[in-house]
């Protein structure tokens, strides 16, 4: 065997002996271009690796899912393109393009869904539908599924040295339903979608039905493609939490939330109050301590904040303030209220 293995994407030796000058920009009748046979190569290479067939010119090819989503991408856009038509064989319903707006540049591409059935049922609201299968009804719920496990292993992975308390906040801030909604805001899924017109003036009703639309649009993308589906899906909404995940890691200095909690929400008269919830357990030796954090001030008496657990109060006292400071949506109510009361003095 050689010790050098080929790239996936290096040309036969047979394609020909003679070079492409560099001025042969122009492709006559009759004469293959040599920009085409590379883009055609490219296609058949990216129809065996998503197909997972064996490749006519690398042999069997075995991708991880981020480079079998990278691949898929690939093969979509150079369907959106002009061209010389692909020699893949694959026949897929490719998806709208989402307009690629500053907006969206951050976001990772979405990737299609390959069955057109499936895709028009994730933008049919069972209200407009009495047929269950034509509509999101039953997708929404196997997508909720899907993000969920997918959210709370990737959350598992990226961080090891958190408590099961940490996963589920952190994974309620990647999966409720204002961060799906916006989702599917962003990715132009809501301006698909078919719903009774009454919806769109029930601000509640139609941020829930967004984040139903993005968590059938999973389930959709998943089903269509039962060899590969998965992979794909999940390694697209990795790349979608990353920058969320990125912003929660851990200090590697500890015990700094409870500092960092207090530089954000205390004032003049304001007390955070660590309080023990529970006796402390025991377990092979370990004590366990529970401890509260407590807000009173800003129009709040006693509001808890969040709650943590460690082997001593230290610990314990500051993954409560850890939990308090991720739950985003209370630390910004809190901070509204305490700029309120500071401009009325």
């Amino acid at each position: 065997m050689d010790s050098k293995r080929k790239s996936v994407f290096s040309l036969p030796h047979n394609r020909g002996t003679k070079k492409a000058k560099l001025n042969d920009s122009k492709c006559t009748d009759g004469v293959s271009c040599p920009a085409k046979e590379h883009l055609n190569l490219l296609r058949s290479l990216l129809g065996d690796i998503i197909n997972n067939h064996e490749s006519s010119v690398c042999g069997a090819i075995n991708v991880n899912p981020e480079i079998l989503f990278a691949a898929t991408e690939l093969d979509a856009a150079l369907h959106r393109a002009k061209g010389p038509t692909p020699t893949s064989s694959i026949k897929a319903t490719i998806s709208k393009e989402v307009p690629a707006t500053s907006e969206m540049r951050e976001l990772p591409n979405i990737p299609p869904i390959m069955n057109s059935e499936l895709e028009r049922a994730v933008f049919t609201h069972p209200g407009v539908s009495s047929n269950i299968k034509a509509t999101y009804d039953r997708l929404e719920v196997l997508g909720d599924a899907y993000i969920e496990l997918i959210s709370t292993k990737l959350i598992w992975d990226r961080f090891q040295d958190i408590s099961s308390g940490q996963i589920s906040q952190i994974r309620e801030l990647l999966v409720k339903n204002e961060t799906l909604s916006e989702y599917a805001t962003r990715y132009k899924l809501d301006s698909r979608a078919s719903v009774p017109p009454d919806y769109l003036n029930q601000p509640k009703r139609w941020l829930k039905t967004k984040a139903d639309i993005f968590e059938a649009y999973v389930a959709a993308v998943i089903q269509s493609n039962p060899t590969h589906g998965y992979s794909i899906a999940e390694a697209w909404l990795t790349q979608l939490w990353s920058p969320k995940l990125e912003q929660l890691r851990k200090p590697k200095s500890s015990l700094h939330a409870k500092e960092t909690l207090a530089k954000r929400i205390m004032g003049k008269g304001i007390k955070l109050n660590y309080i023990e919830e529970h006796p402390p357990t025991q377990k092979k030796g370990t004590q366990t301590f529970s401890i509260g954090v407590y807000l009173t001030g800003w129009g709040w008496d006693h509001k808890h904040l969040g709650s943590g657990q460690g082997s001593n109060k230290a610990i314990a006292g500051d993954e409560a303030a850890q939990q308090a400071l991720l739950n985003e949506e209370l630390i910004e109510e809190i901070l509204k209220a305490k700029r309120a009361c500071l401009e009325r003095v």
